[in-house]
């Protein structure tokens, strides 16, 4: 029998929005790396910048905001919700507290 065998350790990492300079600049870099290793244009700020605007709003319909396929797009949101900025609702995403912290901090900066 499958039991939960405690908090998921990525929830937690999502809940802390009280970020250094040091962990905001590290996930800066993160996302950095992931666009630099990416086989399209980077997309990652895009991605967080489109569930920030949508939160609710289906996979689906946000992968085609972009011109992009549903599955694929899924797949690059797990790669964010895996650094703590995202969380899976019922239908659709939302940035995490993390994740909005983030965010203001990537609007309060010249990229």
């Amino acid at each position: 029998m499958l039991h939960l065998g405690g908090p998921d350790p990525r929830s937690e990492l999502a809940a802390n929005a009280d970020l250094s300079a040091r962990e905001l600049a590290d996930l800066k870099t993160a996302l950095d790396a992931i666009d630099a290793r990416s086989r399209r244009a980077p997309w990652t700020r895009e991605v967080l910048r489109l569930i920030e605007e949508h939160p609710g709003l289906r996979a689906l319909d946000l992968a085609e905001r972009l011109g992009r396929d549903k599955l694929p797009f899924k797949a690059d949101v797990r790669r964010l919700k895996a650094l703590g900025l995202t969380e899976s609702l019922e239908t659709g995403y939302r940035l995490s507290p993390r994740g909005k912290a983030l965010m203001t901090h990537l609007n309060s900066t010249t990229e």
